[in-house]
């Protein structure tokens, strides 16, 4: 089973259309990034996918089941870091991990030990009593990333998990990326850290203007210059659809 598939993927805002016929896959065990300028859909993509926005046409599906029509077993299956990571400013960061977990289907007893797992491995131990509202901003992230990932899903959808860590930080996050994968579940992880995603990726997608472009081949040196060459390509070879999205934005 597929762990996640979007196709024929649609999402106006007025006149912008955020998404035109995307389609993405991941396969269990798959770390699959997605790379592409501000405002080339891949927030709203990863919003489509959990459920938080809407598709105008085209499906999303995850672990095998329309997210439109996904229940509790499906969703406690599902972890994300979307725009801002999950935490009440008022709990502790021991008590949003507990909370996070119960929420994905985990009772009491695992939730707290989960809680205590993930503040080890993600070096949280001298804030787990703090109040979340206290962190700082890369803390936050790693809090969330705590949140999303203590339930052990067989999806995570990742939305720029870097911002805001430090070295340490994003050395922690891909030691949880490559975990999850290699436990097999799917990874979808979205990037402007194109050194980092290829570092992990199994698979590199570009997206532009809503849609697929081409890829990238994981691994590769000079991924910024390769990426920028298909964008522009891209821009050439559709300069009305270029004009009009820079009509909208403006």
């Amino acid at each position: 089973m597929t762990a996640l598939e979007i196709a024929g993927a649609v999402r106006t805002y007025g006149d912008l259309r955020a998404l035109d016929g995307l389609a993405l896959t991941v396969e269990p065990g798959e770390i699959h990034a997605i790379i592409g300028l501000n405002g080339a859909g891949k927030t709203t993509a990863m919003k489509a996918i959990v459920g938080q926005t809407r598709l105008d046409a085209g499906e999303a599906r995850v672990l095998g089941a329309p997210i439109d029509a996904a229940g509790p077993d499906v969703l406690g299956r599902l972890g994300s870091v979307i725009d801002q990571p999950f935490g009440y400013p008022e709990l502790t960061v021991r008590d949003n991990i507990v909370h996070a977990a119960r929420l994905h289907g985990l009772d009491r007893a695992a939730a707290a030990c989960a809680a205590s797992s993930w503040i080890a491995r993600l070096e949280l131990e001298p804030w787990a009593g703090r109040r979340a509202r206290g962190l700082s901003l890369g803390n936050r992230q790693r809090l969330g990333l705590a949140c999303a990932a203590a339930h052990e899903p067989d999806l995570l959808i990742l939305d720029e998990p870097t911002n805001a860590l430090d070295p340490a930080g994003v050395l922690l996050l891909r030691d949880v990326i490559l975990a999850a994968a290699t436990r097999g579940a799917g990874v979808l992880v979205s990037s402007h850290h194109l050194d980092e995603v290829s570092r992990i990726a199994h698979r590199i997608t570009v997206i532009h203007a809503g849609r697929v472009v081409g890829s990238l081949e994981p691994g590769q040196t000079d991924l910024e210059h390769r990426f920028f060459e298909m964008v522009r390509a891209w821009d050439a070879a559709h300069r009305e659809d270029v004009r009009t999205r820079q009509e909208v934005h403006a």
